[in-house]
């Protein structure tokens, strides 16, 4: 049977992260992707001009369309700005059948724009936390969630996803892109196991909708039927390799994406 999942997050006009990067990811994954979309952003490769909220009554609607008609076997949730929203997708991952979910705590863009409010925050973690199979904070995510510093090494990472843990999250993956030492040191963790993802560091500016795409991989290898932790290895595999091949693309004059098709493109 068609494996299939649905990504729950806001539209990127510039479509390198959001929603357009996560069914770009399912579909070079081979897996079939869905969409309900909370919110539509103004932005390009240079920055975000304009967000507009989908009003939480429509979103939970989106879902109980598609939910209501394809089978799902993976989720994936990426940004939610407002506690209604959250609070409208928690109901929905109640009443539907939604498979495992991945959350992305998307919180601000790479350009930095905001893009959840405190309050939003407290709900994400009240509602969403012990609804999600895993949670996929960055170092500047996690430090918010937890109203901490960044974590600087690797014993502070183990700290901060251990406090994760503690708000409800059944399983952490701690994305250390932004440890020093030249190597994107990722740690998954569910309170029983620590496994630590190693990979170098690649010299790009071209990283517009990594999160997304990483979060959107993972989904899509648990849709496919894998365990967790083959899904997050195979997903920074491919992100790995889609950063790596981000510089052959010509998109835009800012940080532009990854290259989500980078196995199937021919190379130039």
């Amino acid at each position: 049977m068609t494996a299939i999942a649905v990504t729950i997050a806001g539209s990127d006009s510039g479509g390198g992260a959001g929603i357009q990067a996560d069914l770009k990811t399912f579909s070079a994954l081979g897996v079939y992707g869905a969409s309900v979309i909370t919110a539509l952003t103004a932005q390009n490769t240079l920055t975000v001009t304009g967000v507009h909220d989908v009003p939480p009554d429509f979103v939970r609607l989106q879902m109980d369309a598609v939910f209501g008609d394809l089978r799902v076997n993976a989720t994936k949730i990426g940004m939610l700005s407002k506690p209604e929203i959250i609070r409208a997708v928690a109901g929905g991952l109640d009443a539907l059948s939604t498979g495992p979910v991945v959350l992305d705590p998307v919180m601000v863009t790479s350009t930095g724009v905001v893009l959840i409010s405190d309050e939003a925050i407290d709900t994400l973690k009240s509602e969403l936390f012990p609804r999600c199979a895993l949670i996929t904070p960055n170092l500047h995510e996690s430090a918010r969630l937890l109203g901490a510093s960044m974590a600087e090494d690797r014993d502070a990472m183990i700290r901060q996803a251990e406090g994760l843990l503690r708000l409800g999250a059944r399983s952490v993956l701690l994305k250390g892109g932004h440890l020093p030492g030249g190597r994107a040191s990722d740690l998954l963790a569910d309170g029983e196991r620590q496994v630590w993802l190693d990979a170098p560091m690649i010299a790009t500016r071209h990283t517009h909708g990594t999160g997304c795409t990483l979060s959107a991989a993972i989904a899509s290898g648990l849709a496919l039927g894998h365990e967790l932790g083959i899904a997050v290895a195979e997903a920074k595999s491919y992100l790995h390799g889609a950063i790596a091949a981000a510089d052959t693309l010509d998109i835009g004059a800012g940080n532009g994406p990854v290259h989500h098709f980078w196995r199937s493109w021919p190379a130039k």
